[in-house]
């Protein structure tokens, strides 16, 4: 190699060594041939320490669609095939894993002669957990608690969450159970371990209890390995078990089992495997009900229930309905990259005197669809689903204190009445009446512009 080239190799490791993505190039020897920088210290090696050496690219890269059978650098090599924004995760030295963003692309020489593969790697560590940090805030913003039903229970949750007991969560579905049931991991001394959800309603009754369980190599038709279960996975941590009542009686018995001896035998074994697992279950059902017609063990039930939770529907409690409306703009708003800022009157009549029989995950999917469907910042009748549009309001009216129909109120009502009585109770001061209602001043003003509320001349 003449020193000219020499130089320019030199020049061209020392700019690879300023980016910081993780840059490997891989011969069609399957050997690696230069490594920068930022990718040495993503896997904590030193210079030239894997350089020359025959390792595959399954070995660094632990992704799902990458295996001895099937890794994408020979895939690449085979196929002329090139990696676009692949999220996997590779293992330093150390044995830590590290989530990446890997892109792959062909590296040629100066006639144009494939010579082997260029492979980038950008480091998401940080990027996951920001995510991670904004799903938990976008979760417990959901769990808004204005109400007085749904405050109380969130004010038990740290009490519940330093101890050990199993939850039992009782609610419709959409009410927001598997919220709840990671709001008491996240206060618990367990917040650092697995917390692992299991749709026991979603998996058929052969697979569950393999799930639940694992299970061992030759155990049934395709056990090809031992596997292990959720509860194994979720050692130390918390295991949240949706629909509970529709799990089969031998797996009932063995949930049984764990709950009072901590410890099981997966599928096909004969070794007990111990836990240390906190069992928070949820059901949308009357779950004593269901045991009274014989559909699901008492003894079960018992312990399941040491600390029961009734989530209340939200038609139950009004008093969330437009916060909950607030919180999911905001949201909307960002995800969806616009600046919804207005409900027009009628529409926000008409959400706030909804039912929702789908509860808070309705309410979230009614204000996506509108989002979808508005082209500038206020949410009108026409960009609301079809099957709520047709509800909608025939006409304006001012409803003011003790106006309610005896027919029985409905939520825009409700809301109406609250807004008036602490107006009244406060004598009209805005201040003392956003405190009493939980508001802001520019929300108060905003509710009394859409549902025209106006002091009374004798409340002067």
């Amino acid at each position: 190699m003449t020193q000219l080239a020499q130089k320019s190799r030199c020049d061209e490791a020392m700019l690879l060594d300023c980016i910081g993505d993780g840059v490997v190039t891989i011969g069609l020897d399957m050997k690696i041939r230069y490594m920068n920088k930022a990718m040495r210290e993503l896997l904590g090696y030193e210079e030239g320490e894997l350089v020359g050496q025959p390792l595959s690219c399954h070995l660094l890269v632990q992704g799902t669609i990458c295996s001895t059978q099937d890794c994408i650098l020979e895939r690449a090599v085979r196929n002329r095939e090139k990696v676009r924004n692949f999220e996997t995760v590779i293992q330093n030295k150390d044995g830590r894993k590290i989530p990446v963003s890997l892109n792959t692309d062909l590296l040629r020489d100066e006639h144009g002669n494939l010579i082997g593969i260029v492979e980038t790697y950008r480091d998401l560590s940080q990027i996951n957990e920001l995510k991670a940090k904004l799903e938990r805030h976008e979760a417990r913003g959901l769990l808004v608690a204005r109400s007085k039903a749904l405050q109380g229970i969130l004010d038990l949750l740290p009490q519940v969450a330093n101890s050990k007991a199993t939850v039992l969560i009782e609610g419709e579905s959409g009410t927001g159970k598997e919220l709840i049931a990671r709001e008491i991991h996240r206060l618990s001394p367990r917040r650092d371990q697995p917390f692992v959800a299991v749709n026991c309603a979603a998996l058929a009754e052969g697979v569950l209890e393999s799930e639940l369980f694992g299970h061992v190599k030759g155990a049934f038709t395709g056990a090809i390995a031992d596997r292990q279960g959720r509860f194994e996975i979720a050692n130390k941590g918390t295991i949240f078990l949706d629909e509970i009542a529709e799990i089969s009686p031998m797996a009932q018995a063995k949930l049984l089992r764990v709950l009072q001896e901590e410890e099981f035998e997966r599928v096909g074994g004969n070794k007990t495997v111990k836990v240390d697992v906190r069992v928070i279950a949820a059901t949308n059902k009357h779950l004593a009900a269901v045991v009274e017609d014989g559909r699901f063990r008492e003894d079960l039930y018992y312990r399941l229930q040491v600390f029961p939770i009734r989530i209340p529907p939200l038609r139950e409690r009004c008093e969330d309905v437009m916060p909950l409306i607030e919180h999911s703009i905001t949201r909307l708003n960002r995800t969806m990259g616009k600046n919804v800022r207005e409900i027009d009157g009628p529409v926000l009549k008409l959400l706030t005197a909804h039912r929702y029989p789908g509860n808070v995950r309705e309410l979230e999917n009614i204000l996506e669809h509108a989002f979808i469907r508005c082209p500038d910042h206020t949410i009108r009748m026409e960009h609301l689903p079809e099957h709520l549009a047709a509800k909608r309001p025939s006409g304006e009216h001012t409803v003011r204190s003790g106006d309610l129909p005896k027919g029985g109120p409905t939520l825009a009502l409700l809301e109406q009445e609250a807004i008036m009585q602490a107006l009244e109770q406060t004598g009209w001061n805005y201040r003392l009446a956003c405190k009493s209602l939980g508001v802001s001043r520019s929300t108060l003003l905003r509710r009394l512009k859409v549902y025209n509320l106006t002091r009374k001349p004798d409340s002067k």
